[in-house]
């Protein structure tokens, strides 16, 4: 393949190719995460404790709506991966126009209903009364920048099934610094409150959006379609669907459990909010290598799968496994000792007891990244091999411990089982995602083998 026509992934070196497609989406999802943490950041130094609370307290509904979007724009992208491994531009054309038509109309049912229903949602978390008012104004915002958020992940997910995974990071950094300068004018230049960092987040989402779009259909010429390839067609739709909604429930059946575990966190007051949102924001930062690594296998076996190179999924798999071993070792050290450094970038030095709480949260659940190294690359190479299926289970588990901490817990012994949530939820989706990764590979194997009368 040219690279014009996009990047082959199921011919050379695993380690070469891991880290080279792996390396541009680390970079994408640390400005993803750099614009959503300068939100917090400006909001705690700016707007104090309170604001910084009523944004955090809004991460886990935020992570279940979004998490949907980004989950079934991530699906279907996977057939599109699979037509260009097996050489099928005419198939790949009607795939891509497919998930544009549906993106479409997911989009705009989810910004009606969680429109309507967002302050509602709030007071079911039991949000407390003195940061509820602002996490609504800041969420409503994000909530109505749904369609960005499925315009921008569709492209990107398309670009990268491509084999590209450099060129949206390119349009996210021009878009993270936007957000950040639009982010400080918007508070210090404009006097707004929280609703200002989730305008700024929405715009700035959207430049990448319009970005993407416009340099897809001029860098890949296998993307030029006819207007019969355009026309919607519901066998198509099922297929996406079927890749889609199981990865976009995936999320949201995950997020369910962090909502729980949210509530019983709201629970505790204000100041408990706030230290678990600034924990997750600095333990999303540094969980950036996992994701890119997910990310990767879900291109890495969905082209293999399609060229039927079955073993390279395997040898994938567990190359990004060890890449993701040693960063865990790294990245725990580095929160061990300098967790309440960091923590000082979100809040003023004389907040002791939040402080002292994030580096808690921030330690408990680095100690536990080698199980989630083994979640992102196992459950991103099913799917990628088109066992979306599959993914919902493990997200079942993953809610389910969440909500088990949410429920009986943090209600009898406060703050620290919320530290374990999250690793506990990591090992109990491992319990299930090892033996599926080695399932679903057999299974390939066997209908492969049948396909062609025998053999791989």
């Amino acid at each position: 393949m040219t690279d014009s026509a996009g990047k082959d992934l199921t011919a050379g070196k695993p380690l070469k190719l891991i880290l080279g497609f792996a390396v541009p989406m680390l970079l994408g999802y640390l400005f993803q995460q750099f614009y959503n943490m300068v939100d917090t950041i400006v909001v705690g130094k700016c707007l104090g404790v309170s604001a910084l609370a009523s944004v955090g307290s809004t991460s886990s509904i935020n992570f279940m709506i979004n998490g949907f979007c980004i989950g079934v724009c991530s699906g279907f992208s996977i057939p599109v991966a699979q037509r260009f491994g097996a050489g099928d531009g005419r198939g790949l054309r009607r795939f891509a126009a497919n998930a544009a038509w549906l993106a479409l109309i997911f989009s705009v049912v989810m910004t009606v209903l969680v429109g309507v229903l967002c302050m509602d949602i709030l007071r079911w978390m039991d949000t407390p009364e003195d940061i509820i008012q602002g996490a609504y104004d800041y969420i409503f915002i994000i909530f109505m920048g749904i369609p960005v958020t499925y315009l921008y992940n569709l492209l990107a997910g398309i670009i990268r099934s491509l084999g590209d995974s450099r060129t949206p990071v390119y349009f996210l950094l021009l878009s993270s610094v936007l957000n950040v300068v639009l982010d400080f004018y918007s508070i210090l230049g404009l006097g707004m409150g929280v609703d200002g960092p989730a305008l700024a987040t929405v715009f700035s989402q959207g430049v990448s959006a319009v970005l993407c779009f416009f340099y897809m259909f001029r860098r890949f010429p296998i993307l030029r379609m006819s207007a019969e390839e355009r026309k919607p067609d519901w066998g198509l739709m099922k297929i996406l669907c079927g890749m889609g909604v199981p990865m976009g429930l995936q999320y949201s059946i995950t997020a369910i459990g962090s909502v729980v575990l949210q509530t019983a966190v709201n629970s505790l007051g204000s100041m408990a909010v706030a230290a678990v949102s600034t924990g997750n924001k600095v333990s999303m930062f540094f969980c950036c290598p996992f994701d890119a690594l997910g990310g990767t296998m879900a291109t890495w076996a969905g082209q293999n799968v399609g060229a039927e190179k079955f073993d390279r999924v395997r040898q994938g798999a567990l190359t990004a496994s060890l890449l993701g071993f040693a960063y865990s070792l790294a990245a725990f050290l580095v929160l061990l000792f300098g967790g309440k450094y960091i923590a000082l970038l979100f809040l003023d030095p004389g907040e002791t007891e939040i402080i002292s709480r994030v580096s808690q949260f921030l330690i408990g659940n680095s100690m536990f990244y080698i199980p989630l190294t083994l979640v992102n690359v196992l459950r991103f190479a099913i799917q990628g091999m088109g066992f979306s299926g599959f993914a919902i289970l493990a997200g079942v588990c993953e809610m389910f411990a969440r909500t088990f901490v949410g429920f009986f817990l943090v209600p009898v012994f406060g703050f620290l089982p919320a530290c374990f949530a999250s690793p506990l939820a990591w090992i109990c989706a491992d319990l299930f995602l090892v033996p599926a990764f080695f399932h679903c590979l057999k299974r390939l194997k066997a209908e492969a083998g049948l396909k062609n009368g025998g053999g791989e």
